[in-house]
């Protein structure tokens, strides 16, 4: 079966989740993305902070930490809003591989493990949200093809060259009589990798001295353009988790829209530094002491 029907005129059509299957063994399209994210991220990483001449050998354990932050995260922000669906079937609530995470409780479960991190480690907290933020979006725009391959977080019908097919059983009752959706996960990927670019030119333009960026305007830049993109996109998605008439994601998004904005007018027009979880002296006195250990 094509993933990708050139002929039809850029019909997307999954193959379904499953890569194999060796009794109980069963390999994922979903996990085998996202398991190359965090990978290809750390390595990422790794390379930004030696840029950045930060001790690349702490960003294995950062990892750790932000993996293990992002993924319950994910999962409860996601039960939480569906709770509905859960209440009856607590089993399900722990089946992650069915399916039914959340990147906003993802980068909320994140944010507060580096800041946690960060304050552990006697480093700035902004200094490695700069280093991560290109790594995150760059397994943003990598991870949302699980959803393609999952036929999960599609928009509306749509008849556009581009359109996604949806099989009968897991579309909406109410466009059960409809094929093709809009390919949201196409749109999330392809915005995200746009904002990658956008974050890694500010990254070596402030290295090279062509910009003079402030800690903290990588990761601040990063909240702004995702949600920005994002706020359109879960406009067209069927899915959406709702508070009433209002899609949870939208409102997050115009959330981090407002504070990333609110964060570079504090940088750059109050010109004051942003509140860090560790002093510059202890941060230099960190250093010092992790140098004289490798001495």
């Amino acid at each position: 079966m094509n993933i990708l029907s050139l002929p039809l005129a850029f019909q997307f059509k999954s193959p379904g989740p499953i890569i194999f299957d060796i009794g109980p063994l069963v390999l994922r399209w979903y996990g085998l993305l996202i398991a190359s994210a965090v990978l290809i991220g750390v390595f990422l990483c790794q390379y930004l902070a030696k840029r950045r001449r930060v001790n690349p050998e702490i960003i294995g354990d950062l990892a750790i930490w932000l993996v293990v932050g992002a993924i319950p995260c994910a999962r409860i922000y996601y039960v939480l809003f569906e709770w509905p669906r859960y209440a009856g079937r607590p089993e399900d609530i722990i089946a992650i591989w069915k399916g039914g995470i959340a990147i906003h409780g993802a980068m909320i479960g994140a944010t507060l493990a580096a800041i946690i991190f960060a304050r552990l480690q006697k480093v700035s907290f902004w200094q490695l949200a700069d280093i991560v933020a290109p790594a995150a979006i760059l397994g943003q725009a990598i991870g949302r093809w699980g959803n393609f391959f999952n036929s999960e977080a599609f928009g509306r019908p749509t008849d556009l060259p581009w359109k996604l097919y949806i099989p009968p059983a897991l579309r909406p009752y109410q466009y059960k009589d409809f094929e093709y959706f809009h390919p949201t996960f196409l749109y999330e990927s392809v915005w995200n990798l746009m904002v990658f670019i956008l974050l890694l030119t500010l990254f070596f333009s402030g290295l090279k001295g062509k910009l003079h960026l402030k800690l903290g305007t990588i990761f601040l830049t990063y909240a702004i353009a995702y949600s920005a993109g994002r706020v359109w996109i879960e406009g067209l998605r069927t899915d959406s988790l709702m508070v009433g008439p209002l899609r949870i994601a939208q409102l997050v998004s115009i959330a981090g829209i407002i504070l990333g904005l609110a964060g570079l007018a504090w940088l750059y027009v109050l010109k004051r530094p942003l509140p860090d979880v560790v002093s510059p002296e202890q941060q230099e006195y960190a250093r010092e002491e992790s140098a004289n250990e490798q001495s």
